[in-house]
């Protein structure tokens, strides 16, 4: 029996928003690793422990959640007038894919504090004591993303008192900047992959929905709670105990990302579960989230309830908080209406966890919806750095 040996790497183990992943400095992967590749793609499953056919990622650096199967590439910019590039990778927790096709929100709270830390922002940017702006350019969608890091003593502010419904102890704000998040090559140069606010998408064998296919922060696809029997006040166990829901609900996906030439056929659906995201919205109702505190009616505009990689998420992804932030600011949506319709800069929409505001600043023009950039507040804080360990082989075998 041949014994291969272990290669250690540089990473730091961070929670953005509600999610947490695997951060890398680009320059610190190894050589074969920082070029986009099958042996990347191999290298980040082996980090988080897939595929795992028990889905518990016990072997790895995973949590067995769409929240907590994630990795983050940082490196310098090679964009004009950006900090640092971001690259964001879902891994699969049960096949062997890593899906590229769209970026983390929540994680994006992380990635201008551990730009300064790496050394990736000049000196003379970073205050002594204030906000430092770090211009990220995410690389996954070619979007411009502000995040406005808290400084004390010239180093990152983690610790505050700021709340985020979903993660258990409070910390600093960061305050995160979209800019223009809708999908400039979405067809037709809308947001609206169709071109249409809302539409009728049929899915063979399970029916016809009204939905809202939108491309703003992540390609999402958004349905009334009553079409599909739910009141939009479920939680985690409501929806991924039920494996038949489960299979509609990524069925309807499939059929969404067909409709929106995210794919070329149903079958390419099983290797993009990152996006389209699917959602569903409801008006306002009293509901106890999952950490037993009680949410009033009167408190929220809307209710919104997305699934991530096939399950229903604990609290709210920051790209599709980005769409729903959007959706709402344009009358006629399924979002806006569910919200009462009308104009909106803002709106606050009650999650499984709790509820998150959310702006945007959308206008017609041209006959086109545009939005202008959406913001948000999440807040980060690094849980462990060091280095991850992997078997020498993953850099040579391919599966």
């Amino acid at each position: 029996m041949s014994f291969a040996r272990q290669i250690k790497i540089p990473a730091t183990y961070i929670r953005g928003g509600t999610s947490k992943g695997v951060f890398f400095n680009l320059k610190d992967l190894p050589e074969a690793a920082q070029i986009a590749g099958p042996i990347r793609d191999q290298l980040l499953l082996r980090v988080i422990g897939s595929p795992d056919p028990y889905g518990k990622q016990i072997d790895g650096m995973g949590g067995a959640s769409s929240s907590t199967s994630k990795t983050v590439i940082v490196s310098k910019s090679m964009t004009p007038e950006h900090d640092v590039d971001y690259l964001f990778g879902q891994v699969s927790i049960d096949r062997p894919f890593v899906d590229w096709s769209g970026n983390c929100g929540n994680l994006t709270a992380a990635v201008g504090s551990f730009a300064i830390r790496q050394g990736l922002i000049d000196a003379d940017r970073i205050p002594k004591n204030g906000i430092c702006t770090v211009r990220i350019w995410q690389a996954n969608i070619q979007k411009t993303i502000i995040a406005h890091v808290p400084i004390h003593q010239g180093q990152v502010q983690e610790l505050g008192d700021f709340e985020l419904d979903g993660v258990t102890f409070p910390a600093a704000e960061v305050q995160i900047e979209f800019l223009d998040p809708a999908d400039d090559d979405a067809d037709g140069g809308s947001m609206f992959p169709t071109g249409n606010i809302t539409d009728i998408l049929e899915v063979p064998e399970i029916g016809s929905f009204q939905v809202t296919m939108i491309n703003a922060g992540i390609p999402t696809v958004f349905l009334n709670a009553a079409e599909l029997g739910y009141d939009g006040t479920e939680l985690q166990d409501a929806i991924n105990n039920d494996q038949a829901a489960l299979t509609k609900f990524e069925t309807i996906r499939a059929h969404a990302a067909l409709k929106m030439e995210l794919i070329h056929n149903i079958d390419e659906a099983a290797t993009r579960q990152h996006t389209p995201k699917i959602a569903f919205v409801a008006e306002p109702k009293n509901y106890v989230s999952s950490s037993g505190k009680q949410i009033n009616a009167a408190d929220i505009d809307v209710l919104v309830r997305a699934l991530s990689m096939g399950k229903l998420h604990h609290a709210m992804m920051g790209t599709a908080a980005v769409a729903i932030g959007t959706a709402s600011a344009i009358p006629g949506t399924l979002v806006n209406l569910a919200a009462g319709g009308g104009e909106r800069q803002s709106v606050r929409f009650g999650h499984p966890s709790g509820t998150l505001r959310v702006g945007a600043e959308a206008c017609l023009i041209n006959g086109e919806w545009t939005v202008k950039k959406a913001i948000m507040s999440r807040s980060a804080r690094v849980l462990m750095e060091g280095w991850v360990y992997v078997p020498e082989d993953v850099l040579t075998k391919l599966q």
